[in-house]
């Protein structure tokens, strides 16, 4: 269930880890951004689940603005900072923790969709267990972006297009949100 509806975070993970280039604060923001993401989505999947929802289902489609806001500032600094005559590849300005809480929170929709059912059938005790188990998956979902982030071939690939593969990233899966979500009308 973590691994179906969360399969796209691993591209976006790639991305910011590539962005990252091994800077470790940046990688330790990344990870902090991904769980506080995540963790608001098991809250209100869990708050959902036992009857407390604040954010009505309407309002989840809407959520899809915050990946394409992100990606058009993305999109914007990439512009900005044009390559070189160097053609040194530009660089975006780190990934800020509430940026891919953020995004990945946004991206959540999915998530809630499945996991409130799930939750509400299995009380406490059970919704505990897979909370435990999708914040250690939350872990291996970092480790396999960085991973894949540090690939040489994907890492060259990520340091020549990721500045214009995030922008076009975010802004894709935020309409994908928004379109699915039915969102102005769409």
């Amino acid at each position: 269930m973590f691994a179906v509806t969360n399969i796209d975070d691993i591209l976006i993970l790639a991305l910011y880890f590539g962005r990252a280039r091994g800077d470790r604060a940046a990688e330790r923001r990344i990870v902090t951004g991904q769980y506080l993401g995540f963790a608001l989505i098991v809250a209100v999947s869990v708050l959902a689940a036992f009857g407390v929802s604040f954010l009505p289902h309407e309002a989840i489609a809407y959520l899809g603005l915050v990946p394409i806001a992100l990606g058009v500032r993305a999109g914007v600094h990439a512009w900005r900072s044009r390559r070189s005559a160097a053609d040194e590849p530009s660089s975006l300005p780190p990934a800020r923790v509430g940026e891919i809480g953020g995004v990945t929170f946004s991206n959540g929709g999915d998530n809630i969709g499945v996991y409130v059912p799930v939750f509400a059938t299995l009380g406490i005790g059970g919704t505990g267990v897979y909370v435990v188990v999708f914040l250690v998956l939350v872990a291996v979902w970092c480790v396999i972006g960085r991973f894949l982030a540090t690939r040489p071939i994907i890492a060259r690939a990520l340091a020549r297009w990721g500045h214009i593969l995030l922008p076009v990233v975010l802004v894709a899966i935020g309409s994908v949100i928004l379109i699915e979500g039915g969102a102005f009308g769409l």
